[in-house]
């Protein structure tokens, strides 16, 4: 195996010597969170805000951390470390645990922290070139805001974009535009940038975040309202985001609109100074 040493609990273990129980909570119920961190150059980039965010849907789904933020974090490190990751991702989950399967929980029950490390190179074709989108009904509980293991309706809509020949599902509520199913989704019209509201509807993504403060260092302006269909259709730009992916621009709709879309100014210059502060992370670690 390529990369084959794991997290599991506090120990760096070759991932043939891991044991989980068939009855751990997050494989009965997804009853769990998790963080994806992108690794530039052997460096996490924004570690920090994706362990306030893991803590943050830890409290919502009231889990106790078995160990500090802290040593979650040098745990981390020890982990891309001995995968001897150059450019790829980590993944860190946390469940609640092994106990009798019950629906009820028990607050005190002891939370298992697992992770992973793997190579991955940027993906600079859909970034230079962009990707088509499939836009389906969203299907997904009504706590998006927590990036829980809770991710059924997700896959589904990335099988439904996959069997159109698409490379990511956009997702509306009754005609109402939130996310992809693993980004973040933006409409340019008339130069603004429009993108739905950090409610329980989506996942504030860590690269979002980004996104809306370099747009405010830049002087873009940002609208952050739910925007319907008809205005995704009628959109002069279109981009997603993710910690994997960036930003990468949109090309096209199939699916409950149709449309086809430029690669323009303001999703260039979005992408151009998004680089621009990953390479200065690197710099300054």
């Amino acid at each position: 195996m390529e990369n084959p040493f794991v997290l599991f609990g506090n120990q760096i273990i070759e991932r043939d010597h891991v044991s989980i129980d068939m009855e751990d909570r997050g494989y009965n119920f997804g009853d769990g969170i998790y963080e994806v961190v992108y690794i530039y150059g052997g460096e996490p980039f924004s570690l920090n805000e994706h362990f306030r965010r893991f803590e943050e849907s830890a409290q919502k789904l009231d889990m106790k951390l078995p160990y500090s933020i802290e040593q979650i974090k040098e745990k981390t490190a020890e982990l891309i470390k001995a995968n001897n990751i150059h450019n790829g991702i980590v993944y860190i989950q946390m469940t609640r645990g092994a106990s009798p399967r019950a629906h009820l929980f028990e607050r005190e029950s002891a939370c298992l922290i697992t992770g992973f490390a793997r190579k991955m190179d940027p993906p600079a074709e859909a970034q230079e070139k962009g990707i088509k989108t499939y836009l389906t009904p969203d299907i997904r509980w009504l706590r998006c805001d927590i990036k829980s293991l809770n991710l059924l309706g997700n896959t589904m809509a990335k099988r439904i974009a996959a069997d159109h020949s698409c490379g990511e599902a956009l997702q509306h509520r009754e005609g109402l535009c939130t996310e992809g199913s693993s980004s973040n989704l933006y409409i340019v019209k008339h130069n603004e940038v429009r993108t739905h509201p950090a409610t329980n509807l989506i996942l504030n993504g860590i690269t979002r975040q980004h996104i809306l403060e370099i747009a405010g260092e830049e002087g873009i302006a940002v609208n952050e309202e739910p925007f319907t269909t008809e205005e995704l259709q009628a959109a002069d730009e279109v981009f997603i985001s993710s910690t994997t992916m960036e930003i990468a621009p949109v090309i096209s709709v199939e699916g409950d609109v149709q449309a086809t879309y430029p690669i323009g100014p303001v999703t260039r210059r979005l992408q151009e100074k998004l680089k621009d502060r990953i390479k200065q992370h690197r710099v300054h670690q």
